[in-house]
This record gives structure tokens, sequence and C-alpha cells, in this order.
């Protein structure tokens, strides 16, 4: 199945260690919605805006490395899938539950998300966006 990672998922190194099957296919654009950071976690989320974009990756999995992200994410607790089309092709995403306001994400966190922009040749400035002070 096809899955579009956006946040530490963009990582090839931890996106391996936590899916054994999965293959980094392209970075895609999804259109529609904006990154932003929140809940206690400090975690990656995206929403419902026009004229924005996330920019993120797909990747190919199999069954047994979506329960394994399904287990990560705290799914259907704190995130929920969604799914989109692309190429007539189903492709499953996370977002969260419960739209708490921005939190800025630790230092940590936010390094792994780094390395995977430039593992994925992602243009950083979506995630700049998103570390401004959301109004």
């Amino acid at each position: 199945m096809l899955y579009f990672a956006y946040g530490s998922n963009l990582n090839h190194f931890q996106m391996k260690r936590r899916c054994k099957d999965s293959v980094f296919l392209k970075k895609y654009e999804l259109k529609g919605y904006r990154l932003n950071f929140r809940s206690k976690y400090k975690a990656a989320d995206i929403e419902k805006r026009n004229k924005s974009k996330v920019v993120g990756a797909l990747f190919e999995i199999s069954k047994s490395d979506e329960k394994k992200l399904d287990v990560y994410e705290d799914f259907p607790i704190l995130y929920k899938k969604i799914y989109f089309k692309y190429y007539n092709k189903k492709v499953m995403t996370y977002i969260m539950v419960k739209k708490s306001k921005f939190r800025f994400p630790t230092e940590k966190y936010l390094n792994v998300i780094k390395q995977g922009y430039k593992d994925c040749n992602l243009d950083k400035k979506c995630l700049r966006n998103a570390l401004k002070s959301i109004k």
C-alpha cells in the first residue's frame, strides 16, 4: 500500500528501522493542507488549509509495516487515518484526532525531521513556515 509521510517518518533510517519492508518512492506535495506541530508530544500534524501544501514522501509499505506505524502513531487515539488518491491508487496518511494549539517541537525530534527532508530532497520552506508562530 502507499503511505504519505510528512514528519519524522521522512527520515529514511528511522523509517527502515520501524518498517523493514518500506520503500521510498518519491517526494510528493499534498495540496490543500498545511504542516503544524501540536499535542503534548509536540509532534507533526497536517490540517486542511486552502492554498497551502505539505511536502512529504510516498512510501510503499506492507501490511505488517502499517501495523507497526499504527502502534507508533498511537492509532486511533492520537492519530486517525485519512486517504487520498494518487494516480488512482489509494494513499494512507495520519492526522491528529484533536487539533490542539501549536507546540514547538523538541530539538531532537526536529533534527530527525530535518534529516528526513535531506533524505527525501524536500524544500525546507514548508518546515520553516510551520515553525513560525501560528496565529
